[in-house]
């Protein structure tokens, strides 16, 4: 019998057998099930499995995270089930039967706009800094520092900062004024299209030939003249369509819909000339004239509406629904619609009172996390899910915290949800506002306008003091002694004792010595928690390193003298090592790569090859992997110790492949 037959037949009949099973495919670390019924997995029963690491949902697939052997273990389960595998991109058409057209709905936009995020952090942050020096009076007319009676911002006071407060808009323009810009190129990116005309239509929404759409408002008559286009039979004044997210987003959509049409009809002798000019000029048109002044009135209207139900009466029952509802929402990918509804309010209002439920929010089931911590102290395996889940949830990445724990308990989950209810009201109610959206954690007070920090630090304090006393109340009595580790010593001793024997019965390893491991990238080493994916930040994987590639780098390497377990000859974008003393090593370049099927990378070795410390293993293009929307963190995870011990990770410097030392061990 293989190494996994056992565990593969086991997971066969877990999951629901072959007839509940629609497609399965794998990556480099987990399997991958699109399931008929997804109710019919066992999932506790499958995190038992010997093989298994844990489990969680996404965009409509089921998986199971098996580690660096899941090629191995794909070819076994195949075998046993008697069920072909298919592609990545066969897996995904498929999990796409498993959402409604919601899900499918809110799954496009959250593509949309996930590219876009880490610009509208920054300019939140730059914002919140430019409000900071330049709009918070802290000096009187004397120059003497009075928070209360001020007159005087920094800028006033220091030609520096005023310069800074002025340069530093520069940035905040574009990012926010110009946004139509990147919601163009993302839209045809996800789509399929041709990129460049996707960032052209955004630059023609936002022209400084057209009359700025800030200032429609205070337009004078020649102003409106100035900017008005006469075709004789027609005219209309031209406007710019600065910050505006729906009539962006329906505009970008006209240009896929006439690119894909005309790249359908047209010879393809001709198709390079005839395409792009057919599609974008009519596009244009069609956006000036027709979509873009009705996105602008469903934008405000969606903006009016959101703000009428912050700011009226009942805005605190609004806030609790909100506040409660915000996790679930998370869970089933409608929490996308949110980006578009917060910057739609930065830009009609120059703030939003949303964004900071949603910060309060994630910080409310990181509390619930933390008294899971509490609750679990003795349960080794937990804890190894817990701490890095909750430590990544107060950082703004949910996901771990949501799959990994509080729904797998489901009462960690609700007790969240009514910390970050009872935090949301508060918030609401003496309506906290954030010049963007930031950081979703406890950093995201950075976002927060200066005067309403006090008010927004007393919420957080709601949101981890709630919570926490919640689920320590109700996992006291809800868990069992298994679930908290408090199983028998006698059983446990019994266990380790015959895991003793058997280690002292094997042969003994080849002793390793002090060892080193160095960089496999160029680029920025960060502890592995920062990694923006749930299965290598949560640690299921191994401990490990989070390496942000630098601008110029392009190339893996070995970071040491090892032998090649594991390649991925369809993408080429990870790599599986062995050392000597049986330490294994997974590097993984960028999230989801997976699904780009190879474009952009490149394979040096094969599998069972012997490489030397610094030797070239990948290659790969940033550019293509930020153009597919995906990030290019690379992982970097010791999967399994082997005969090493006392192995530690340095991380906060910058690395060069294949020279500096970022593991080391004895």
């Amino acid at each position: 019998m293989a190494k996994y037959t056992e565990d593969a037949g086991k997971l066969l009949d877990l999951v629901g057998g072959k007839e509940n099973i629609s497609a399965v495919t794998h990556c480099m670390t987990r399997m991958r099930f699109v399931l008929v019924d997804e109710s019919k997995a066992d999932v506790k029963a499958i995190e038992d499995l010997p093989s298994a690491k844990g489990t969680f949902t996404q965009a409509g697939q089921f998986q199971v995270i098996i580690g660096n052997d899941v090629a191995d273990f794909y070819q076994e389960f195949t075998k046993v089930s008697g069920i072909e595998g298919v592609s990545k991109e066969a897996a995904k058409a498929a999990a796409g039967a498993n959402q409604n057209p919601l899900q499918r709905a809110m799954g496009v936009l959250g593509e949309i706009f996930a590219p876009l995020i880490p610009a509208l952090i920054c300019g939140g942050l730059i914002l919140g800094f430019r409000n900071i020096i330049g709009e918070v009076n802290f000096f009187d007319a004397s120059g003497a520092f009075d928070l209360e009676h001020g007159t005087q911002s920094i800028a006033d006071m220091w030609t520096f900062w005023n310069g800074m407060y002025n340069f530093l808009w520069v940035i905040g323009e574009a990012v926010f004024h110009m946004l139509p810009v990147g919601i163009c190129w993302s839209v045809t990116r996800k789509m399929g299209t041709t990129p460049i005309l996707g960032i052209i239509l955004g630059l023609t929404l936002v022209s400084p030939q057209l009359l700025n759409g800030f200032s429609v408002a205070t337009a004078t008559p020649e102003d409106i003249a100035a900017h008005t286009y006469d075709f004789g039979f027609y005219s209309f004044v031209g406007t710019g369509y600065q910050g505006q997210v729906i009539a962006a987003l329906m505009a970008a959509f006209v240009l896929v819909w006439l690119e894909k049409f005309f790249t359908k009809v047209t010879p393809e002798v001709v198709r390079m000339i005839v395409v792009p000019f057919m599609s974008l000029v009519p596009a244009v048109f069609i956006a000036h004239l027709v979509v873009g002044p009705i996105g602008w009135a469903i934008g405000n209207a969606i903006a009016d509406v959101v703000n009428w139900g912050l700011s009226s009466d009942f805005r605190v029952v609004f806030a609790a629904l909100f506040g409660a509802l915000y996790a679930p929402l998370v869970m089933t990918g409608l929490h996308h619609m949110t980006n578009a509804i917060d910057t739609q309010l930065v830009n009609n209002l120059g703030y939003t009172t949303l964004w900071p439920m949603i910060a309060l929010s994630n910080i409310a089931q990181g509390s619930a996390v933390l008294a899971m911590i509490v609750l679990q102290k003795k349960n080794e395996r937990a804890q190894q899910v817990n701490i890095p889940a909750c430590v990544s949830c107060y950082l703004g990445v949910t996901e771990p915290a949501l799959f990994g724990v509080n729904l797998k308990y489901k009462f960690p989950l609700l007790c969240g949800m009514v910390g970050s209810a009872v935090a949301a009201m508060v918030c609401t109610g003496l309506s906290v506002k954030a010049l963007s959206i930031g950081v979703g954690g406890i950093p995201g007070i950075l976002s927060i306008m200066f005067n309403y920090w006090g008010i927004f630090a007393v919420c957080m304090l709601i949101a981890i003091v709630i919570p926490f006393v919640l689920t320590l109340f109700v996992g006291g009595r809800q868990l069992s002694a298994e679930d908290r580790g408090l199983v028998a010593l006698e059983a446990a001793g019994s266990t380790s004792a015959a895991a003793s024997t058997a280690q002292a019965s094997a042969p003994a390893a080849a002793a390793a010595g002090p060892g080193e491991l160095v960089s496999p990238v160029t680029g920025a080493v960060k502890p592995i928690d920062e990694m923006p994916d749930p299965v290598f930040s949560s640690k299921c994987m191994g401990d490990g390193l989070c390496i942000e590639p630098a601008p110029e780098a392009d190339t893996v390497v070995a970071p040491a003298d090892a032998t090649v377990t594991v390649t991925m000859p369809a993408s080429n974008h990870a790599v599986g090592l062995t050392l000597d003393n049986g330490m294994e090593l997974l590097i993984h370049v960028g999230i989801d790569t997976v699904d780009m099927g190879g474009d952009g990378f490149a394979c040096y070795v094969s599998q069972g090859e012997r490489v030397k410390a610094g030797q070239k293993l990948l290659s790969f293009s940033q550019d293509k992997i930020l153009a597919a929307g995906h990030p290019t963190a690379t992982a970097f995870v010791v999967s399994a110790t082997g005969s090493a011990s006392d192995v530690s990770f340095s991380s906060g410097m910058d690395a060069q492949a294949g020279s500096t030392t970022v593991v080391s061990y004895k």
